[in-house]
């Protein structure tokens, strides 16, 4: 079987994406993260350029990768200079990586116009540098910087660039996709010039995705003999971004037979992606084909129905190959197979033609022309479904409550005082609280009831909350009386949940979703302790 090794640049040319920044015990766990998963490079940055990459390759000088080589990162050498009196490749060497990439110009116009220096003397700065660290370093790659606009532009000059880099001792040439903008079919044609032009000389790619081409050109490249991909988790980068190493490894792998770093190791890439958006802290993007959360997510009743005889009916591989679920989302559209399957998954005995399928299934159509969302509120659903079921919960029942916002001309912050009756197994219990906010004078008001009755609540924490204005719900009247929905997050020890509340008023809906989060949790701690 034919093998691409793969060389992430999440950590430096990833890092340059907006929104994005790492420190330095950031950039450590990323990369230890990679060579768990099988990543054969990690460019580590660019040494010499900003104090978080000089800090990095001095904290990980010294560690032990178990499949991953580190790459330093610079440029060729200054043009007033020599490469022994060179700052920038000195600082490659003293990051003591045992793999150096070094990125030079191979289009004529930035030669001259960027560097202000004479075409032929920017071939010497490539060859001098690719021969001095060769020399020093155990591997040395040379990126060939806008090569495919180069070529289009001056087809023998970016070719005398790369001649340059492979006879100073490139170990290979990286031909990158600088701006981005090269399609598909003329990057083909690009590559097979170059493989004619240097037959012997082993070739990479580098793609960026400005035309939203770069896993396809990235693909295209290795189709066409290339034997290293870079990119990056989950397509980071600046601008529009670079190669989805999430989306190439698993096209190569499952697709095109091509072998990365196997099988078994891509069964972890889900997990990988979730954990460099989170570090990076941004949201992960839900959408992303593979690996988000809505790849293999299915919402109409007709697809559901088919992928329970045969998830191929509308799955390209199997999610579990990538690391990824199986989703079956509860909405408007769903069908008695959508309701069947989530309640098997929720460990729930249903039968085709129970009639609380269609009780049920009814109930979600009304509820979410009103706003709710169940796709997203798993437990909301589930304590619809306990109802349906004739399993109405009664660990606690509302009676009232009265929410007060005042702010004087002195204060910083409004004052909030939130009072809350309810009936906990016939007694009542009368509570108030104050909180920064509505929906936290609430949540304290109500716990001070509650947890009397059940201490577990204290383990519960509210982890996010959104709020949406809808447009379209039934009985809508626009503007600032429409419909809000909020979702809540929540989680224990055990797990995290979600539930939704829709009403016109934001506190009303606020403590919909409040109160499923506190019976949700009611309920998963009589499961456990039904199952123990």
């Amino acid at each position: 079987m034919r093998k691409v090794t793969i060389y992430d640049t999440t950590l430096r040319d990833g890092a340059q994406a907006e929104e994005l920044n790492l420190t330095c015990e950031d950039k450590v766990r990323i990369a230890r993260k990679l060579d768990e998963l099988g990543i054969h490079y990690i460019e580590a940055g660019w040494p010499g350029s900003n104090p978080t990459d000089k800090k990095f390759f001095d904290t990980i000088k010294g560690t032990t990768f178990k499949n991953a080589r580190l790459a330093a990162f610079g440029s060729t050498h200054l043009a007033k200079t020599t490469p022994e009196k060179d700052a920038n490749l000195r600082a490659l060497l003293e990051a003591g990586t045992p793999v150096i990439t070094i990125f030079g110009k191979t289009w004529d116009m930035h030669a001259t116009t960027a560097l202000g220096i004479p075409l032929e003397r920017n071939l010497e700065l490539i060859s001098n540098s690719v021969r001095y660290l060769a020399e020093r370093a155990d591997e040395i790659f040379f990126d060939a910087e806008h090569f495919f606009d180069g070529y289009k532009h001056n087809p023998d000059y970016a070719l005398s660039a790369l001649r340059a880099a492979h006879e100073a001792g490139a170990a290979r040439l990286i031909l990158c996709d600088t701006n981005g903008g090269t399609l598909t079919a003329e990057l083909g044609e690009i590559m097979g010039a170059v493989a004619r032009a240097l037959p012997d000389a082993e070739l990479g790619i580098h793609a960026h995705n400005d035309g939203e081409l770069a896993v396809a050109n990235s693909l295209e490249a290795v189709r066409l003999g290339a034997t290293q991909v870079q990119g990056t988790i989950n397509g980071y980068g600046e601008r529009c971004g670079n190669a989805n190493l999430c989306s190439v490894i698993p096209n190569l792998e499952l697709k095109m037979g091509i072998e990365t770093f196997g099988r078994k190791s891509l069964e972890r890439l889900s997990d990988v992606a979730h954990f460099v958006s989170e570090t990076a802290n941004l949201r992960p993007f839900m959408r992303q084909p593979f690996v988000g959360a809505s790849a293999f997510a299915h919402k109409g009743g007709v697809h559901v129905s088919a992928i329970l005889k045969d998830a191929r009916t509308y799955e390209h591989i199997p999610p579990e190959s990538v690391g990824n679920v199986r989703r079956v989302l509860q909405s408007d559209q769903a069908g008695r197979s959508n309701i069947l399957f989530k309640a098997h998954e929720l460990g729930y005995d249903m039968a085709k033609n129970d009639a609380t399928v269609d009780r049920l299934l009814k109930e979600i159509k009304i509820r979410e022309s009103m706003g709710y969302e169940y796709s997203v509120a798993d437990a909301s659903f589930e304590l619809v479904l306990q109802e349906a079921l004739g399993k109405p919960l009664d660990y606690f029942h509302f009676r009232h409550f009265f929410v007060v916002d005042a702010k004087r001309e002195e204060d910083a912050e409004p004052m909030t005082e939130a009072t809350v009756i309810v009936d906990v197994k016939g007694q009542m219990e009368h509570t108030a609280a104050t909180g920064l906010g509505p929906v936290n004078a609430l949540d304290r008001a109500l716990r001070k009831g509650l947890e009397r009755f059940y201490p577990n609540l204290g383990e519960v924490r509210l982890l996010d909350f959104k709020v949406r204005v809808l447009s379209g719900a039934v009985r809508d009247t626009g503007g600032t009386a429409s419909f809000v929905r909020v979702l809540i997050e929540s989680g224990d020890k055990y797990e995290r949940w979600t539930t939704v509340g829709v009403s016109h008023n934001i506190i009303e809906a606020s403590w919909q979703a409040l109160v499923d989060a506190i019976n949700f949790k009611l309920l998963r701690d009589d499961q456990r302790r039904e199952q123990a």
